[in-house]
């Protein structure tokens, strides 16, 4: 693991690793406690400039490979990841504070992901359209849209890096990649080493490890890029959506979440539990598809919340490194006082705490809170950490009003003994994805995902993937002559 650290506490420019050329170092730190892991001097707009015209030069060439030449590839990138999995693992627990079981679990739909680009190198098809004139053939072809600039998230980020950097190398672009940066080597060093031994052509991939104070608007305002990929926050979703409109640059943005898991009067009560305790716990809720409100049907609310009290209380916090730990630390202090803030405020406000989790250094320990008034702000709000609102509602009716009353439209779930009438109250709910009788966190490569409202804009996986990554072209051929008015 250590090695990692060391090796790939660079930039990668155009098949090159190198230090950036900044006036400061990125130092990456174990959020558990506290180890500095690399130093890493951050890179410039100029180095921004350079990486982009890396990929702009070297795509061409690399859609002209074809496809199989890019499947080779792709095939040896996931070979090297199933063969890399422990030390992997080892960079997620010690660069995120993930536990095994969270590395585990980005690490299969990583694989699952990089099997779908695999395939996704095939997809593209031209088609022959009919025409109305006599003689004509219109030819329908999908192109890469050529470089895709890729910002990753500190939660997944080995996974959320994947998503798009994958895809869309396999539909012949060039990619540049720039990390959160608390997890530079995870979320993009580690991705670049992969490609760069799996034989993938200098400057077709390259990453940028800096810091917006450094660099600004520059990694999505450069004229290269047509497509921004961005995984983060709302507030910066917006700021990145305003300024690639001005440019007529494609987003793809997958923002926050405000989910909730319904818990009907003919549910599994104990079946519910465990999904709610999932849903709103794994990775310490640093999920934007985590359930932050737990709404049950008051009929069964008093069993419920005594189910799910114990077994929050069961959970143990704790160094991530230890198999037994389910709650390890959220990724920095900031985040910390953050959740800790909103407990506070929560009680405060009226709310009763069931279990009020401690907060050590960047280690906080699991909340349960009910009884804040219904008008609270933070009930619409993403709480990224591992707190939960237990609500209480009497009736379908007033479960949709409340899951609807958020700016948010990413996930949910509900249980229910009658899965067509689960269905049928998934259907009222403004989000993109929603589940019956399961957890709110679920991601799969043919499914689209992606969210309404403030949640982002556009879709990944399956089919989604070719219309985010690739762009139309008609060309029409007329055998023959038309025929002119003048």
């Amino acid at each position: 693991m250590s090695s990692y650290f060391t090796d790939l506490a660079q930039q990668y420019i155009d098949g090159e690793w190198r230090p950036g050329t900044g006036s400061w170092d990125i130092i990456d730190c174990n959020p558990y406690d506290g180890e500095k892991l690399a130093s890493i001097t951050i890179a410039t707009v100029d180095e921004i400039d350079q990486a982009y015209r890396a990929a702009a030069r070297t795509q061409r060439d690399w859609a002209a490979a074809g496809a199989f030449a890019r499947r080779a590839v792709l095939e040896k990138a996931l070979r090297l990841v199933e063969e890399r999995e422990q030390e992997i693992t080892e960079v997620i627990i010690a660069e995120l504070g993930g536990t095994g079981l969270k590395a585990a679990f980005e690490l299969h739909l990583a694989k699952e992901f990089l099997r779908e680009s695999v395939n996704l190198t095939m997809r593209p098809e031209t088609k022959v359209l009919p025409s109305p004139d006599p003689g004509k053939e219109n030819r329908l072809y999908r192109a890469p849209v050529g470089v895709v600039g890729v910002i990753s998230p500190f939660n997944f980020p080995f996974l959320l890096s994947l998503k798009s950097v994958a895809p869309a190398l396999a539909l012949g672009n060039g990619v540049v990649l720039k990390p959160h940066q608390d997890t530079p080597i995870t979320g993009g060093s580690l991705v670049a080493k992969i490609f760069e031994d799996a034989g993938l052509p200098p400057g077709l991939l390259n990453v940028i490890i800096t810091d917006i104070a450094e660099i600004g608007d520059a990694f999505i305002e450069h004229p290269v890029p047509k497509v921004i990929s961005f995984t983060g926050s709302d507030k910066v979703g917006r700021h990145v959506a305003t300024v690639c409109a001005g440019q007529f640059k494609r987003t793809i943005l997958e923002l926050g979440g405000n989910s909730a898991l319904v818990v009907l009067d003919d549910a599994d009560i104990d079946y519910a539990v465990a999904a709610a305790v999932f849903s709103r716990y794994v990775h310490q809720g640093q999920v934007c598809m985590a359930a932050n409100r737990v709404l049950v049907d008051r009929s069964i609310a008093a069993e419920f919340t005594d189910k799910f009290v114990a077994k929050v209380k069961s959970l143990q916090a704790g160094d991530p490194s230890d198999p037994a730990t389910v709650i390890g630390p959220v990724i920095n202090s900031s985040q910390a006082e953050s959740i800790s803030s909103t407990v506070e405020q929560a009680i405060a406000q009226g709310a009763t705490a069931l279990v009020h989790g401690t907060t050590t250094d960047n280690l906080v320990e699991p909340s349960v809170l009910t009884g804040l008034p219904a008008d609270s702000p933070l009930l619409r709000q993403e709480v990224f950490g591992p707190v939960a609102f237990l609500i209480p509602f009497d009736g379908e009716e007033e479960a949709v009003r409340i899951v609807n009353d958020t700016p948010y439209g990413l996930s949910g779930a509900v249980h229910t003994g009658d899965v067509e009438r689960g269905v049928r109250f998934a259907q009222r709910i403004d989000t993109g994805m929603f589940h019956v009788n399961d957890g709110t966190v679920h991601d799969e490569p043919l499914v689209p995902f992606g969210g309404e409202k403030n949640s982002g804009v556009g879709r990944l996986n399956g089919e989604t993937t070719l219309d985010a990554f690739t762009t139309l072209k008609w060309i029409s051929v007329q055998h023959g002559r038309s025929g002119f008015p003048f």
